[in-house]
C-alpha cells in the first residue's frame, strides 16, 4: 500500500512557474520510480515526466527545457518545478508511484491537483 498526496497546483499567467509536491507514505526507498502525469478534458492522461529511485530522470518533449523532476528521500517527496508555463500546460497533475515485489508490478495515483495556466 502507497498512499500519495499532490499539492502546490493553482493558477499562473503564461509565463509563469509552479512547483508540485507528491509525498509518499511510504518511504521512496520502497518506490521503483516515482512519475508525473497530467490530464486535460477530453484527452487521455499523459506521462510528463518520471524519476527512478536512483534518480535517473526522464521528460516528455513537450516540456524538456521547462519542467524538471526531482526528489527528496528524507522527505519521502518528489517535485515537479514547472518554468516557462502555456496554456497547453493546463491540466489536472497525477502523481504516480511505481512499486515492484518480485514479478509483480504495482502503481499507485494520488488523487491530482490542478494547474491551470492562463494567457
Amino acid at each position: 500500500q502507497v498512499q500519495l498526496v499532490e499539492s502546490g497546483g493553482g493558477l499562473v499567467q503564461a509565463g509563469g512557474s509552479l512547483r508540485l509536491s507528491c509525498t509518499a507514505s511510504r518511504s521512496i526507498f520502497s518506490i521503483t520510480a516515482m512519475g508525473w502525469y497530467r490530464q486535460a478534458p477530453g484527452k487521455e492522461r499523459e506521462l510528463v515526466a518520471i524519476i527512478t529511485v536512483g534518480g535517473s530522470a526522464n521528460n516528455a518533449d513537450s516540456v524538456k527545457g521547462r519542467f524538471t523532476i526531482s526528489g527528496d528521500t528524507a522527505k519521502n517527496t518528489v517535485y515537479l518545478q514547472m518554468n516557462s508555463l502555456k496554456p497547453e500546460d493546463t491540466g489536472v497533475y497525477y502523481c504516480r508511484a511505481t512499486v515492484v515485489s518480485g514479478p509483480t508490478v504495482y502503481y499507485y495515483w494520488g488523487q491530482g491537483t490542478q494547474v491551470t495556466v492562463s494567457s
